[in-house]
């Protein structure tokens, strides 16, 4: 069984896990911004009986229960060469620390960048476990996020991230 996807419920709601092989693809909140397009998500399996499964339910539920910083679950994205430099900023955002989209498109050399990193950003597919939460605006002001503000403000507030704190 290669790909594959499963709902679990959390304490920030329900939410769809998709995998490929032995590595985590995608998190996805309900209306979330770009979900992934039908038919790509591969068959549907109980959460209880995938060992990958198992472990992101209990890894996400550490962590919303204040008892994990980091994930340990393999997670594997695929998107253009931008993106994945986005995403790869994102891995290092350490658990309660912000940054801003200017601050990473300053990092990538072009702080005119911050509208396009904003879109990479909102596109990325693995969801808290790859902290997109953690980019506010560039005043501390929390911006979009694909599964909602309040979600945005109770994972910062779980980690004690304050807005004004940033890494880049």
């Amino acid at each position: 069984m290669t790909l594959r996807h499963t709902t679990i419920t959390t304490a920030i709601g329900e939410l769809t896990l998709v995998a490929d092989g032995g590595a985590l693809t995608g998190v996805y909140f309900p209306g979330h911004w770009h979900p992934p397009v039908a038919g790509t998500i591969g068959a549907a399996v109980d959460a209880e009986t995938d060992p990958l499964f198992v472990a992101v339910r209990t890894e996400l539920g550490e962590y919303l229960a204040g008892d994990r910083t980091t994930f340990d679950v393999p997670v594997r994205t695929t998107g253009d060469a931008f993106h994945e430099q986005v995403w790869a900023m994102l891995r290092e955002l350490p658990f309660g620390v912000t940054t801003t989209y200017g601050e990473l498109a300053e990092r990538l050399g072009d702080r005119t960048l911050a509208r396009r990193v904003g879109q990479a950003v909102g596109r990325n597919p693995v969801s808290i476990l790859i902290g997109c939460h953690r980019v506010v605006g560039k005043d501390g002001a929390l911006t979009g996020y694909a599964g909602g503000l309040e979600r945005k403000r109770r994972l910062l507030e779980l980690e004690g991230a304050l807005v004004e704190r940033t890494l880049f």
